[in-house]
This record gives structure tokens, sequence and C-alpha cells, in this order.
């Protein structure tokens, strides 16, 4: 069993030791995984300085990154999705969407290449 496996095992005994399982439909699962993002998105606001950018509180910023992941895991968990292969599929898809010779060094959408 992969670690992405056990570590989503982990997430579903938590939750349903709790039985919050009612709670995780997936339209819930979507709202958490967005907050939390926020969250995250939130210890960077007003920063500019790149120092200052990169020196945000590593403890906050691994607390609003696992609540990120474990809500994408629990959702993908609901959906049936296996995560590995998702991910494969997504950086197949983006290897052709962003051709090295293209994109290397460019922060510009695929559209725009």
């Amino acid at each position: 069993m992969c670690e992405i496996s056990n570590i989503t095992k982990k997430l579903l005994e938590f939750r349903d030791v709790r039985d919050w399982e009612q709670f995780h439909d997936s339209k819930n699962l979507a709202s958490a995984l967005a907050i939390e993002a926020a969250e995250l998105n939130e210890l960077y606001l007003w920063k500019n300085d790149l120092d200052e950018i990169e020196g945000v509180d590593k403890e906050r910023l691994s607390e609003e990154l696992a609540d990120v992941l474990a809500y994408a895991l629990l959702l993908a968990h609901k959906n049936n999705l296996d995560v590995q292969d998702i991910l494969t599929e997504k950086i197949k898809k983006n290897n052709f969407k962003y051709p090295v010779k293209k994109s290397r060094g460019s922060s510009k959408k695929y559209t725009e290449l």
C-alpha cells in the first residue's frame, strides 16, 4: 500500500471515530478545501518582499498545507479517485500543454505560449 493510501486511511479512521462522514459530501469537502486554501493564502497576504514571503512561519504553513492536503485526499476518496493516478495523468497533460521549448522560464499560460 502506498503512502498516500496509508495517509488517507488514517484520515478516514480519524473521521469515522468522530462520526463526521455524514458531513463529508463532495460539496462540503470542496468548500472546506477552498476555505483552507484561503487560510494558506492568508499567510502571504500583504507580503511583497521575497525574504518576508519565504520567511512565513513554517509551523503555520505546515498546518494550513496539511489541512488543504487532507481535504483534497478526502475529496478524492469520496469520488473514488486514485490520487497517484490523477496526479500522474495531470503531469502528462501538462507536459503536452507546456512543452519545454515554449514554456521554459515563462509564467505564461499554455494558451499564450
